[in-house]
């Protein structure tokens, strides 16, 4: 079994990061998505249900059925002005996971940078020893002729 390199150990190491930095990043998307979901619902529901009250300010409200009516959209405005703070923070969330991601993957790269120089050095020792041995019996080979 040949030894690993630090230079692997430190990429593979990287790719779990990245591929951790990718997931949590694909999690926060999903979060994202359910935050937006549910503002659209209640935007639904709000937009509902300000129907329902100009449908039955039409047909005529008590002035406490009207009161409950305002009381209630109120308390939507409140609940999808919270949730429009939830999206916001989820969105924080995306761009930090993306940040991180994106720093895990540049990280890697530059550990593949390096791993590929050395073994770009590598080559050219190896190529310039065979090209030694093979000068090396092409003029032992020439003296023995002689």
């Amino acid at each position: 079994m040949a030894l690993k390199s630090p230079i692997t150990t430190l990429i593979e190491i990287t790719e779990r990061e990245v591929d951790d930095a990718a997931k949590l990043l694909g999690k926060t998307i999903r979060a994202h998505e359910d935050t937006e979901k549910k503002l659209q619902l209640l935007q639904q529901y709000r937009d509902d249900y300000a129907q329902r009250l100009q449908d039955g300010a039409a047909k005529g409200l008590s002035v406490s059925q009207y009161t409950n009516f305002l009381s209630f959209l109120a308390k939507l405005d409140s609940a999808i002005d919270g949730q429009k703070q939830v999206v916001k923070d989820a969105e924080h969330r995306i761009v930090m996971a993306k940040r991180e991601w994106q720093a895990s993957e540049k990280k890697r790269l530059s550990y593949d940078t390096l791993q590929n120089r050395a073994q770009t050095v590598q080559q050219k020792k190896e190529a310039k020893r065979d090209q030694k041995q093979t000068d090396e019996m092409a003029a032992r080979a020439l003296f023995y002729k002689r």
